[in-house]
């Protein structure tokens, strides 16, 4: 089901902490978008996609913190060097999230508008040119203090971070400011969920969306609904019985008043959980389906 999502600037001031810069790659994945007008010298309309991930500013000093890169379009370089002449500011460091494209694309752009500044990544996922990133390291910069937190699931290598003097959490694309996010795996994905749930009490900055405002909140709202998911799933095995389900025969159950062509993309993430409850031992495959695992039906 399409989301309305909020329109959100360019550049926004968030808190005295925290400054957003949008990456100016709107997707299905990456969330805000729109299409701006403005005129050419013929005067004629011009028509520039805006939005996308979202990339922060972090600090009170002359020398600040940046939070992801973008994807390494030419209109979030625009965006980062208009926001940094305007609050008479320069970068020293930089840390991402995680490996994702459109997280990092924009390294090669911020090396070039402030030379000499380091890139911090979790090197599970290693790159060249930058420094790893370690559970709990702390990176202080003028007025602001984070915390790295490894999170994994959505990637194996990604880092929240939590902005102290805030009690926030930068959740990178953990926790969506709309909507559900994807992971590669999920089982991890809920561990990570678990821990961040208990590590801050205030707002979520996350990497797609608009600030939520009660992080904590949002953070159980996504285990429950993946709970639900999962109950989901074991009512539509139980509920077709026979021999083995498919993946797509559950999708038609879970998704039924869903739009026919969300089925495909819906499809992924039932087969995420069903790995999940098979590692669990509460499913298990029959030929090509799935079925509750002998022992499993009563407990539903």
């Amino acid at each position: 089901m399409a989301l309305k999502l909020p329109e959100l600037p360019d550049v926004e001031r968030l808190s005295p902490l925290v400054l957003r810069i949008m990456g100016g790659n709107p997707s299905k994945f990456t969330l805000q978008g729109r299409l701006k007008s403005s005129r050419s010298p013929t005067r004629q309309p011009l028509l520039n996609y805006l939005p996308g991930t979202n990339t922060y500013i972090v600090g009170t000093g002359p020398k600040r913190l940046l939070i992801d890169t973008g994807e390494g379009n030419k209109i979030w370089p625009r965006n980062l060097k208009r926001a940094l002449a305007d609050e008479g500011v320069t970068i020293d460091k930089v840390i991402l999230t995680h490996w994702h494209p459109d997280h990092v694309g924009g390294v090669p752009d911020v090396r070039t508008i402030a030379s000499g500044v380091t890139v911090y990544k979790s090197q599970i996922k290693p790159d060249v040119d930058q420094e790893d990133i370690l559970e709990g390291q702390v990176f202080k910069t003028e007025g602001a203090t984070l915390r790295a937190f490894h999170s994994p699931g959505h990637t194996v290598d990604h880092m929240a971070l939590i902005l102290e003097e805030e009690d926030a959490m930068f959740t990178g694309d953990n926790v969506l400011g709309h909507g559900t996010a994807v992971f590669e795996d999920l089982a991890t994905y809920l561990q990570s969920l678990e821990r961040m749930e208990g590590a801050f009490n205030g707002r979520a900055y996350p990497a797609h969306g608009a600030v939520i405002e009660d992080g904590k909140a949002k953070v159980r709202e996504y285990i429950e609904h993946r709970r639900e998911r999962e109950e989901q799933i074991l009512g539509a095995l139980t509920e077709q019985g026979g021999d083995g389900v498919s993946s797509m025969g559950i999708v038609k159950v879970v998704y039924k008043n869903y739009p026919e062509p969300l089925h495909v993309p819906a499809e992924g993430g039932v087969v995420q959980v069903l790995k999940k409850l098979e590692g669990e031992g509460r499913v298990e495959q029959v030929g090509k389906g799935w079925q509750v695992r002998q022992g499993q039906k009563s407990a539903l």
